[in-house]
């Protein structure tokens, strides 16, 4: 096992019923994805979070779309 990555703790998220927190895969469909998929699917900490509206909102008002009808 590599040190660098912690299989049991990788396996129970990928493998545990969704309802438990985890992804509710099969073992054939866990072990027939590839590092990334399985990042992507778990979601990286390390990456930024997604914008959400209030940010959204918070922009609109700091660089408002001068001249334009919103919507139209």
């Amino acid at each position: 096992m590599s040190p660098s990555l912690d299989w049991p703790g990788l396996m129970r998220a990928g493998m545990a019923a969704a309802r438990s927190g985890g992804l509710g895969l099969t073992p054939v469909a866990f072990w027939a994805l590839t590092p990334a998929e399985l990042a992507l699917m778990l979601g990286d900490p390390v990456v930024a979070r997604p914008m959400a509206r209030a940010r959204l909102d918070d922009l609109v008002r700091q660089f408002p779309d001068e001249g334009k009808e919103v919507g139209r």
